[in-house]
């Protein structure tokens, strides 16, 4: 036991002598360790030091360096600036010198102006001297003889200027008559339409002289029947074997005349049978209408119309202008301007249209106030037409100014249709009163002798004296009072303005 407890305390100690050893030995490490570590701590200190001094030595040899830089730098500024003040006095001199000479030149100038002003005078006085010796020469003021200049350098400018027209309007007839002459020709050749007196009664012949008693009935029922139904007058005078029926509207004329053929070839002439005949005779009326409207579409080919505007062109077969039927009219209207637009170069169907459609206005002229151009417009824009045609027609007769080519091919056609040898004929006292309308015109002018109208009121040769007129004042003449013309008379086709100048020297031998 006591062997165990000696062993046990020997290991004891021997364990806490190991300790003991082991924490010496750490003591001793860690006495080494601290040693390096301030041995190390004084090398980076005599390190940092050292570092330290070179870098200050390293800055302060950059600080002189820029120093030098710096210094030399500023030297060169005061040098330039040095240059800088000498070429500012050297410029400052020269302006100076240049002040100088232009106050010498002012001083010049001014001495210079002096002498002018002075002979400026001098030159007013020579010409006020001059001015009035010319005016005792000649007996006449300077405002006298300017304003005689003028009036000749001014009749001179007309002279020249009426040449210069002359010469031009010659070029421009040579160049285009003979054009405008095939092209009005291609466009009428082909039209030989007929023409029909205008008129407001109809002839109604019968097959014998009783047939009156029969037409008038017991008392006068029968023809104040027939009145009353149709609308239209019977007229029964002395005039053997015939009756006549008088109407403004010509489809209601036509209508009864129609009526009264059924009824004479029948026989049988009282209210009732009046009526039943009005009625039937009314069906046709209206097929024919509506028949010669589509007759005459086809024609000038044109599509696509209102059955309403077919039905007006139709009623237009019965009406008739100055003699001629205006549906014919129509028609060769169109003809003409279309071909007038193939010959131009043009499309053909809005002239055409626009012809065919242009006096649509007078198949309800009498039903409605106003002019036959802007009535058939109005109709024509409620059927739909295009503004183009609608614009034809409102135009043709000047109520409206023309806008497009189309609108003036078509009152180009209407002139033409119209306006040619026969093919209407005027009342005799609108005639007269148009002829010595154009007479008083042309003998209104200053230097006319005498004044003839010709050719049914086509030409008008104005004789003027040869000493009050010369040869360009004829001229201006004649285009002065064809102007006039134009602006107060109204007519078909065109009038020829002549003015005659005629110089005649006549001697005796003795």
């Amino acid at each position: 036991m006591e062997s165990a407890l000696v062993v046990i305390g020997v290991f004891v100690s021997g364990v806490a002598l190991g300790f003991l050893i082991r924490a010496a030995f750490a003591q001793t490490k860690a006495l080494s360790a601290e040693s390096r570590a301030q041995k190390v701590i004084l090398e980076a200190e005599r390190e940092a030091e050292k570092l330290t001094r070179e870098a200050l030595g390293e800055v302060k040899d950059e600080i002189s360096g820029m120093r030098r830089e710096a210094e030399q730098e500023v030297r060169s500024r005061r040098e330039e600036m040095k240059r800088s003040e000498q070429r500012l006095s050297q410029k400052e001199e020269a302006i100076e010198n240049k002040l100088a000479d232009v106050e010498t030149r002012a001083t010049e100038m001014d001495d210079r102006d002096t002498k002018l002003q002075k002979v400026r005078q001098q030159l007013e006085r020579s010409a006020e001297q001059h001015r009035e010796q010319l005016e005792a020469v000649a007996r006449m003021t300077s405002q006298e003889a300017r304003e005689a200049l003028v009036t000749q350098v001014v009749d001179e400018a007309k002279r020249q200027a009426m040449a210069t027209v002359r010469e031009i309007e010659n070029r421009a007839r040579e160049e285009g008559e003979e054009r405008a002459r095939k092209i009005v020709t291609i466009a009428i050749q082909r039209v030989a339409s007929e023409q029909t007196a205008e008129s407001t009664v109809s002839v109604f012949s019968l097959p014998s002289e009783d047939m009156k008693g029969r037409i008038i009935g017991r008392e006068g029922r029968n023809i104040r029947a027939f009145e009353s139904v149709t609308g239209v007058n019977l007229i029964i005078d002395d005039t053997p074997e015939a009756v006549v029926l008088s109407c403004f509207d010509p489809v209601r004329r036509e209508t009864a005349r129609m009526t009264l053929e059924k009824l004479v070839s029948d026989g049988r002439i009282h209210p009732a049978r009046i009526e039943e005949t009005f009625e039937r005779s009314k069906k046709e009326i209206d097929e024919q209408i509506k028949r010669a409207g589509e007759e005459a579409v086809m024609e000038v080919g044109v599509t696509d119309m209102h059955p309403d505007l077919v039905k007006l062109l139709g009623r237009l077969q019965f009406r008739t202008s100055y003699g001629q039927n205006v549906l014919k009219h129509l028609v060769e209207s169109a003809h003409i301007a279309g071909s007038i637009a193939a010959e131009l170069g043009l499309d053909q169907r809005v002239p055409k249209r626009g012809a065919l459609l242009h006096d649509i206005g007078k198949a309800v002229t009498h039903e409605v106030e106003g002019s036959h151009a802007i009535i058939g417009a109005e109709i024509a824009r409620r059927l739909r037409e295009a503004p183009e045609v609608v614009h034809c027609i409102e135009s043709h007769h000047g109520e409206v100014e023309q806008r497009t080519i189309e609108a003036v091919l078509a009152q180009i056609a209407d002139g033409i249709s119209g306006g040619r040898p026969g093919a209407r004929r005027e009342s005799l006292e609108t005639y007269i009163k148009r002829l010595e309308r154009l007479e008083e015109i042309c003998s209104s002018y200053p230097g006319v002798e005498k004044t003839y109208a010709m050719q049914a009121g086509r030409e008008v040769r104005v004789m003027v004296k040869p000493g009050d007129i010369d040869d360009l004042q004829a001229q201006v003449m004649a285009r002065d009072i064809a102007k006039q013309v134009e602006e107060e008379l109204q007519y078909p086709g065109q009038i020829k303005i002549t003015v005659v100048r005629e110089t005649r020297a006549v001697e005796f031998a003795r």
